[in-house]
């Protein structure tokens, strides 16, 4: 009898200790756990506010889609006309209205530096680039629809037009000087999607939107530069670096 009391106690003690060690174990784990889960909220009331503001900058890679006519299979006219992609550079500032939970307008009025060109080959074996630099003023119209904030960070999508001018139009460009003429205003459909990020003091998001030309770009003109095209219509895939 009293070599089982004392088998009785040790085996009490023993599940004492195993109960000690296991609640410690989660205490501990416990604390680690709300010391890793826990994130300080920046910006906490961003939302609060009707309208905010912000700048951009940004990198384009552009390039005109080319649709061709009758002319582009007679004998003297060029046999291969395509549009390299080439990067350019765009700054601005943005303008967001708040509307719903899950909605906002979205302007971003900015300033583009375009580099596009156009590669003429001539079955001779001569080939002519016709490089297109000029500088847009931009205007887009945006619906975007951001998903529930998760801490410091969502997503969000967006769609709209954007109306383009091109503010250095050459008087003479295109006539009879053997140039490519182009129009000086474009419409395009954009969309894309993007990722936000707060920080203690402003909110980082970076973007990458694409852009499709409504209308044709192409100018007709006396010379014969252009022979083979009927159509001339933009494409960009722009990256975004915004900060509001």
């Amino acid at each position: 009898m009293h070599t089982t009391y004392l088998r009785d106690l040790f085996d009490l003690h023993r599940a004492k200790i195993i109960l000690g060690i296991l609640v410690l174990l989660l205490t501990v784990q416990e604390v680690n756990a709300q010391g890793i889960g826990y994130r300080r909220r920046h910006l906490e009331f961003y939302d609060d506010k009707p309208i905010h503001y912000g700048i951009l900058f940004a990198v384009p890679f552009t390039r005109f889609n080319i649709k061709h006519n009758n002319d582009f299979i007679s004998p003297d006219s060029a046999y291969v006309i395509q549009s390299p992609t080439g990067a350019a550079f765009r700054m601005g500032f943005i303008v967001n209205a708040f509307l719903t939970d899950h909605f906002d307008l979205r302007t971003t009025p900015s300033v583009s530096l375009y580099d596009r060109n156009v590669k003429f080959s001539y079955p001779n074996g001569t080939e002519k680039s016709e490089k297109r630099e000029s500088t847009w003023i931009e205007v887009p119209l945006l619906l975007k629809y951001k998903s529930l904030r998760r801490v410091n960070s969502r997503m969000y999508m967006l769609a709209g037009f954007t109306f383009g001018m091109e503010t250095n139009v050459k008087r003479n460009r295109g006539g009879g000087g053997g140039q490519l003429n182009t129009k000086s205003t474009d419409l395009t459909i954009d969309y894309g999607i993007g990722y936000e990020q707060f920080f203690e003091f402003f909110k980082f998001a970076p973007e990458l939107r694409f852009s499709h030309g409504l209308t044709n770009a192409f100018q007709p003109a006396k010379n014969s530069l252009g022979k083979g095209i009927n159509r001339l219509s933009t494409h960009t895939v722009t990256l975004y670096l915004n900060f509001e």
